[in-house]
């Protein structure tokens, strides 16, 4: 590990290039050449390829030392950045650790909590003699004109297999939790979002499970800021979309009423859209949506989704990333998400959800997108929108990973392909000034900063 972190650090900035791209139109993929940066160029650091004009810098690398003295937590997942000061981003961090691969904490003994640590910032210091959850957040305040770290801290700590989440309008970020086990006999009840402020001062947050907002294996969220109403995603063939209507938009802590999406017209929905599925849920057709109130919220058996469909809530299979779009960005005020395995060929789809101006009433649903072409797509994960309003897709597959991009005008294309090995791209998200991407690879654990001729955008 040492001669390779050696040799990332030797490849901060790299320049590279981009693949090919197809255009998705009226349900249909079409070859088209009205959009294109143009084709990968090899990366002779061997990281990441991409277009001719873009660079990445690396940021951090699992295992290296923060500014606080804790290590780089492992398994760098979901992110978004935050404008805190004029050129300066707090970028929050979620690491994937579980408890059963606690060796990736931020600890040099991750078996016990250093004594210098107050443990009341530990959500879960673990009982019965196990060791204590490190998963959790970290924090990388990142200058983007002098391209340069100028401090890294960890932000949340004792949480469970942090995997996405999505940042608020009023300047924070929720991380959510993606247990094995939520009933685990080691410490704490799992499968909650957390809360942490964007800051660039170096502080752990106290860890506060928001529970009325549901427990369950959590993927990511988004906030629709006319409302505050926190859209979220489970990561489950069998899951649901649910809400969470705050009773004070904002304080999230102050409790509200979590709901699940559920199609208006009578018949046997099922958005999968996998081989042998009694009906086939339409490409690029509104359907209005309702939805059903969901009760025992915080229940330990893994039910959430099951009494929602119950009540008639629909099924998405493994929903994961999850971000809100603008009206200046994509043209409506819309809720994106990703489903990794959805589709004729499991290999992805894209929903869009259109919320209703009366909170009372549902919106629309939209399958966006549906490729069934791994060369087009293969295994949507984490999502990112940039301010010039075209969606960036993480993929999650064995062998060769990409960032795929499509734009407003239905143009797909690839804007970087995994060249150092098979892991995943996680926690893609924009400077709010558009200029910078940033994005993981979840293995070893590297986070790096993307800067190119991107399109011009509402942050430009």
């Amino acid at each position: 590990m040492n001669s390779r972190r050696t040799f990332l650090t030797q490849s901060t900035a790299v320049t590279a290039g981009f693949f090919g791209l197809d255009r998705f139109l009226s349900g249909s993929l079409q070859a088209d050449e009205s959009f294109s940066y143009g084709e990968l160029i090899e990366d002779p650091g061997g990281l990441i390829d991409l277009p001719k004009g873009f660079h990445y810098r690396i940021l951090s690398i699992t295992g290296d030392t923060m500014k606080d003295g804790y290590r780089v937590p492992g398994q760098p997942d979901g992110m978004a950045a935050f404008a805190v000061g004029k050129n300066r981003v707090a970028l929050i961090r979620n690491h994937e650790i579980g408890h059963a691969y606690f060796t990736k904490g931020p600890f040099s003994d991750n078996s016990v909590i250093p004594e210098k640590l107050d443990k009341s910032l530990v959500y879960d210091a673990g009982r019965h003699g196990a060791q204590p959850f490190v998963g959790g957040t970290s924090t990388i305040v990142y200058h983007l004109r002098k391209r340069e770290v100028e401090n890294e801290f960890l932000s949340l700590i004792g949480t469970d297999r942090n995997c996405a989440g999505g940042p608020t309008p009023w300047g924070s970020w929720l991380t959510c939790e993606e247990p094995a086990d939520m009933t685990t006999k080691w410490g704490q009840f799992h499968g909650y979002c957390f809360e942490v402020p964007a800051t660039a001062m170096p502080a752990i947050t106290p860890p506060v499970p928001l529970k009325e907002m549901g427990r369950f294996r959590r993927e990511a969220v988004a906030v629709d800021p006319d409302t505050g109403i926190v859209y979220q995603t489970e990561d489950r063939g069998d899951g649901v979309i649910t809400r969470f209507i705050p009773n004070e938009p904002g304080k999230l802590a102050k409790g509200g009423q979590l709901q699940a999406l559920s199609i208006k017209a009578e018949g046997n929905w099922d958005t999968r859209n996998w081989p042998g599925n009694k009906t086939s849920f339409p490409i690029r057709e509104r359907l209005p949506v309702e939805w059903v109130d969901v009760d025992e919220v915080d229940s330990p058996n893994d039910d959430l989704r099951f009494k929602a469909i119950e009540k008639g809530a629909v099924i998405f299979s493994r929903a994961e990333g999850m971000w809100y779009g603008s009206p200046d960005t994509v043209g409506e005020s819309s809720i994106y998400w990703a489903c990794t395995n959805g589709g004729q060929n499991q290999m992805g789809q894209i929903f869009r959800y259109f919320p209703n101006e009366d909170t009372e009433k549902g919106g629309e649903l939209e399958l966006f997108l549906e490729p069934n072409d791994s060369e087009l797509l293969t295994h949507a994960d984490n999502i990112t929108i940039a301010p010039s309003g075209e969606l960036f897709i993480c993929e999650d597959t064995k062998g060769t990973n990409h960032i795929r991009g499509v734009t407003k005008e239905g143009d797909m294309f690839t804007l970087a392909r995994n060249a150092f090995n098979g892991s995943e791209f996680a926690g893609a998200c924009f400077s709010p000034d558009g200029s910078t991407l940033f994005v993981n690879l979840q293995s070893p654990g590297i986070t790096v900063a993307i800067t190119g001729p991107f399109l011009a955008g509402a942050g430009s």
